[in-house]
């Protein structure tokens, strides 16, 4: 019999995130009430924001029907409108909770959240059951779905009425025992921009587990306007954006500056829409150039962004698109050395070839080593910190582009006076192409990434690392942005 009066409770169970909530029902001599989902309340009271966007009722005509077990790719939020039922879920989610169970009784005052990958099976107690679920994305014959027998011994799940005399159908009947089951994978992580440094440092940093999807700018391009179609996001949890246009000279051009937009600002409303609508977690990967550069102290979080040229005019307005992402990580970096082509090994290759070069020493910044990014970064999505924008950097004292150079040739047995510095105007005094303006400070404050639990390191103790396995690949000298 349907309780009146009860305020709404949750109450956990075995199965990791699966919840009991008893609902309040008002009712009289004319019957009854309740708020079956109520999202203020219920998220108040720790239900996950899951947004349903479709409702299903299924109407059970006789006592013993029974059906499932189900695994579906979305999480549900289950519940009786009349009548009552047996409910049984056993997790069948990848982990070590596999196999568990939980049982229990439904009417109209009890509902049950079930997180997606957790199987799901009732049966009818009371004639003309109603029974209803929310869930969070729509029903698509591509979906895939994880399926376990009734009658599994292992879960030995106990209904009330013997199977042999239930109503179920021949499909359910013929689903695998748990020793058949393929565990459900957890949702995806797709990283942007895999063949760049902080692709590839990424990958090292997050392996090729099956959930975990790369890829490079001709697999999926940001400013594809297909974007929004090009994958079942549903299936996904979080999306790293580490591709970006950087040519920040280059941007300063008709060709680029369109180049630039359509990735930088174009893509990355995209993914903040396509994070939105799916709850998804977005990575997005900014830059100190979204800063002039003329603070007398290291940028916080919390500057307002005052950018010089085309390349920062378009990672500021991608930073304020993805801020827009319910779920975000605005991740600003500077000065990024990693596996490809970088300022590190320019140097070492002219040290090596006996080329002295001119350096620019008026900009002011710390090198960020790729793995540290693909660390801290990592670091955000395990610890799960507040959402966001952190400044994630290499530490110590900020140094000059040459007094990094004077470090590399000093760290491979160079001189290191054998390099010159010199302005940044006289440096590009003779070029006869566009060249984008720089920030002369790029130092960001990393206490706020720091507080999160997460150390980063010197900027010259990975320099030394790094030097020992950097191999020369240019005699020209890059100033690379972020």
């Amino acid at each position: 019999m349907t309780a009146y009066g009860t305020p709404l409770t949750a109450a956990p169970t075995p199965i990791p995130g699966l919840t009991v909530w008893e609902l309040p029902v008002h009712g009289d001599s004319r019957g009854w009430f309740k708020e079956n989902w109520q999202r203020e309340k219920m998220t108040a009271a720790g239900l996950p924001d899951f947004g349903p966007v479709q409702n299903n009722i299924s109407f059970n005509d006789a006592v013993g029907t029974t059906r499932g077990i189900h695994a579906e790719p979305w999480d549900k939020f289950v519940s009786v409108a009349t009548g009552r039922i047996f409910g049984a879920w056993v997790d069948l989610r990848e982990g070590p909770s596999f196999g568990a169970v939980y049982t229990c009784e439904l009417d109209p005052s009890r509902a049950v959240f079930v997180p997606r990958g957790v199987g799901n099976a009732y049966q009818t107690l009371e004639p003309d059951t109603a029974y209803a679920y929310l869930v969070n994305d729509h029903w698509s014959a591509d979906a895939a779905y994880t399926f376990l027998n009734l009658a599994d011994e292992t879960v030995a799940i106990a209904w009330p009425i013997p199977l042999d005399q239930a109503e179920l159908s021949a499909k359910d009947a013929a689903h695998p025992r748990l020793a058949q089951v393929a565990p459900v994978p957890p949702r995806k992580t797709l990283i942007l921009g895999a063949g760049g440094q902080l692709g590839r440092a990424l990958r090292d940093a997050l392996g090729e587990r099956p959930h975990i999807e790369y890829a490079t700018r001709s697999q999926l391009d940001l400013a594809d306007p297909d974007l929004p179609t090009a994958r079942r996001w549903g299936d996904y949890d979080t999306i790293i954006n580490a591709a970006a246009h950087t040519a920040v000279d280059a941007a300063e051009t008709a060709a680029g500056r369109r180049d630039a937009w359509a990735a930088n600002v174009t893509g990355v409303a995209a993914l903040a829409r396509i994070a939105a609508e799916h709850r998804l977690t977005l990575v997005h990967v900014s830059s100190d150039y979204v800063f002039d550069g003329t603070l007398d102290r290291p940028y916080r979080e919390d500057d307002p962004v005052c950018p010089l040229g085309v390349y920062g005019q378009t990672k500021a307005a991608g930073d304020a698109l993805a801020a827009l992402a319910p779920r975000h990580y605005i991740v600003r970096t500077s000065w990024v050395i990693g596996d490809g082509s970088n300022f590190v090994r320019t140097m070492t290759g002219l040290a090596a070839r006996g080329i002295d070069p001119r350096v620019v020493d008026d900009q002011i910044g710390r090198l960020t080593f790729a793995d540290d990014l693909a660390r801290g970064i990592h670091h955000l999505l395990t610890t799960r910190a507040a959402y966001g924008i952190y400044n994630l950097t290499g530490t110590g004292e900020p140094t000059s582009w040459a007094d990094i150079a004077r470090r590399v040739f000093e760290l491979t047995g160079h001189d290191p006076a054998r390099v010159t510095g010199v302005s940044t105007d006289d440096y590009y005094a003779s070029a006869t192409t566009p060249i984008a303006p720089r920030p002369h400070n790029s130092v960001l404050e990393t206490g706020k990434i720091e507080a999160t639990g997460i150390t980063m390191r010197s900027t010259f103790e990975s320099l030394a690392a790094y030097v020992v396995t950097a191999s020369p690949t240019s005699q020209e000298v890059h100033l690379p942005p972020t």
